[in-house]
């Protein structure tokens, strides 16, 4: 039920909006910039900061991700061992960024189709399991919670984690100085991404989930599900693929988190170390200084940064929504080439239905008292810290 409302809900309402605040305003900075001009400078600021800190949570998942796979080859891994192989994983990635947009684009695009591969071959063997005559499965999992979770705090962590697989539809909007045709590319984009991203994640999901045991439905456990259905080969294909994966996507991450801390530090409300560029336009020291704050943030469990993450990403989406509105009231004269076919009455509406998702997955997720409720906590704080650095530290610098 997730994977088909969360899209329709969710999904197409963030894309049509992003799209045309995208559209209106392909610059560098992206959703910063848009918040910055319809509401001024601390608002723009807010949903910079954020955006950033959000980011620290985000980016965090992903190494968590590439070793609950590589645990499929290593299930006795320690927990230093563990963080020096996220490390390695993120100043890997680093190295990439700090050559160049086209670098991490071209490599995007051949990590893409590498991870895809035996998700294919999945698919097909478990759909033919599925069809075959007398399979006996049933596509309604028992629900399982964790130990210290109820009901209720399980599936806020499970709507989290649906909005997340679905989300993140503007970080792309803040290297749109550096995409050509941004102000088309980018919502063409974005029509194809997402019933392209639904579609994979339906057609992959179902038919395994109708052949397997929903108790073995656990995190990083795709290797495990392969394995139990075509063997060992393909159980060791998925873990690497989801390695790849995990990798890929904290790569192409990397490029969109990085241009936040440079065009706040170009506007002076963080130190202006972080403003500067090479040669080939990167800013490496902010790509340097977000990935020391990735390593540090590595250690934090799945659950608890999946939780912060989302309630972060609310609030940072929650004022671009805002921003659109204004800018449609404020200066109707401003538009691109795509523009959703509504007036605000029915744009607050689009706009409504993303954020009410979103805050009823961080309400339910709550009830986690052991996994929900700190990374809320944390996420919380750091919204917090936002508005005191904004008073205080460029006051003084």
């Amino acid at each position: 039920t997730l994977l088909v409302a969360t899209p329709l809900v969710y999904s197409v309402p963030e894309a049509l909006l992003v799209g045309e605040l995208a559209s209106m305003l392909p610059v560098e900075g992206g959703y910063y910039q848009w918040v910055k001009r319809a509401f001024g400078p601390f608002w723009g600021f807010w949903n910079g900061w954020l955006s950033w800190t959000y980011s620290l949570l985000d980016m965090a998942i992903y190494p968590v991700l590439l070793l609950q796979y590589l645990r499929f080859f290593a299930p006795g891994l320690g927990s230093v061992a563990s963080w020096l192989i996220a490390c390695a994983m993120i100043w890997g990635a680093t190295w990439l960024n700090l050559r160049g947009t086209r670098v991490v684009g071209g490599a995007s695009t051949l990590f893409g189709a590498l991870v895809l591969a035996p998700f294919v071959v999945l698919t097909v063997i478990a759909t033919a399991r599925w069809l075959s005559p007398g399979h006996g499965a049933s596509l309604v999992p028992a629900p399982m919670p964790p130990a210290g979770t109820s009901f209720l705090g399980a599936l806020g962590i499970g709507v989290s984690q649906a909005i997340w697989n679905y989300s993140g539809w503007d970080n792309a909007s803040t290297i749109s100085g550096e995409i050509q045709d941004a102000s088309s590319n980018y919502p063409r984009a974005l029509l194809r991404a997402v019933p392209l991203v639904a579609g994979v994640y339906l057609v992959t999901i179902i038919p395994v989930l109708a052949v397997t045991n929903a108790a073995a439905w656990t995190d990083g456990a795709w290797p495990d599900l392969a394995a139990s259905l075509s063997g060992p080969r393909l159980g060791a294909w998925i873990a690497a693929a989801g390695m790849l994966s995990a990798f890929a996507l904290f790569n192409a991450l990397l490029l969109a988190y990085s241009r936040i801390p440079l065009v706040l530090a170009q506007d002076g409300l963080l130190p202006q170390v972080l403003a500067r560029t090479d040669a080939r336009g990167v800013p490496r020291n902010a790509v340097v200084v977000s990935a020391v704050a990735y390593s540090i943030f590595a250690v934090i469990p799945f659950g608890g940064l999946l939780a912060g993450d989302v309630l972060l990403y609310t609030a940072a989406l929650a004022l671009e929504f805002a921003a659109l509105l204004k800018l449609r009231q404020s200066e109707p004269e401003l538009r691109g080439p795509f523009r959703v076919p509504l007036g605000i009455p029915g744009l607050a509406v689009l706009a409504a239905l993303p954020i009410l998702v979103i805050v009823a997955a961080v309400i339910l997720e709550i009830r986690s008292h052991e996994i929900g409720l700190p990374g809320v906590l944390a996420a919380v704080a750091l919204a917090l810290a936002g508005p005191v650095w904004y008073r205080v530290v460029p006051k003084s610098a």
